[in-house]
């Protein structure tokens, strides 16, 4: 087992090459993308995937799937937004050595240590999406989720089912598994949502439509605003709220 010492000393050369690859104008151009708040070095999207090259090759051998995620475990905790993306790049190897315990490790950073859209987007997206696709866990492995005081942590159920799109010949049961976030009223989970509708609708629009007429009168708005941006105009009309 690597030490915890290593563990320390390879997240310290990580933010040792954020903190000399730091561009304070890099990052006030992408903090208007983040109301909810943007803590960042200011790293480039090209030095970024350099040096992923750089520290996958020196340590993958050396942390394996452990040793990675206790990489990730120190990174996270800093709130910056490349530390936490460098830890999603640790694990991406290691994808087809994911087991249940990934997942349910993963939960907790997207609780204590995600910080913005982007970085539950990262982890969903290269990490959350393989679980499901590798049939590691069930849908129903992620029901607690929606029930979680992080909206990270819900707006994750959402983006991750998105790989699921793809599988699924049904998608009434991924309909009624988001039910229960349909009131939520964090505005994050609300755009996933919507997200997730938009691309369902593009696959399978007919149960997609009748789930969206059942909830279009109580709903949040922000959630049909993305569900229904593809759809002509004479269609959106038949998701307005109706007037009281």
């Amino acid at each position: 087992m690597v030490t915890k010492k290593k563990i320390q000393s390879i997240a310290d050369e990580i933010r040792a090459f954020c903190a000399d690859h730091a561009d304070e104008k890099q990052a006030k151009k992408y903090e208007k993308f983040f109301t909810e708040g943007y803590d960042a070095y200011g790293v480039g999207k090209e030095q970024m995937r350099e040096q992923e090259k750089v520290v996958i090759d020196q340590y993958k051998d050396e942390l394996g799937l452990d040793g990675s995620l206790r990489v990730g475990d120190v990174l996270i905790q800093s709130g910056k937004y490349e530390e936490f993306m460098f830890a999603v790049m640790f694990l991406r190897p290691f994808k087809d050595q994911f087991t249940p315990d990934t997942f349910h490790r993963l939960g907790t950073w997207l609780e204590t240590g995600a910080r913005n859209w982007a970085h539950v987007d990262v982890l969903s997206g290269d990490l959350l999406t393989s679980i499901f696709n590798n049939k590691i866990i069930e849908l129903k492995e992620m029901a607690p989720w929606r029930d979680s005081p992080s909206k990270w942590k819900r707006r994750a159920i959402p983006v991750s089912m998105l790989a699921l799109l793809k599988t699924e010949k049904n998608f009434k049961p991924l309909l009624k598994f988001i039910e229960p976030i349909m009131l939520d009223e964090e505005k994050f989970v609300q755009q996933g949502l919507g997200w997730f509708l938009r691309e369902a609708w593009k696959l399978q629009p007919e149960p997609v439509e009748a789930f969206l007429l059942k909830w279009k009168d109580s709903a949040p708005r922000k959630i049909y605003q993305y569900a229904t941006e593809k759809m002509t105009k004479e269609n959106k009309e038949r998701f307005r709220k109706a007037r009281k």
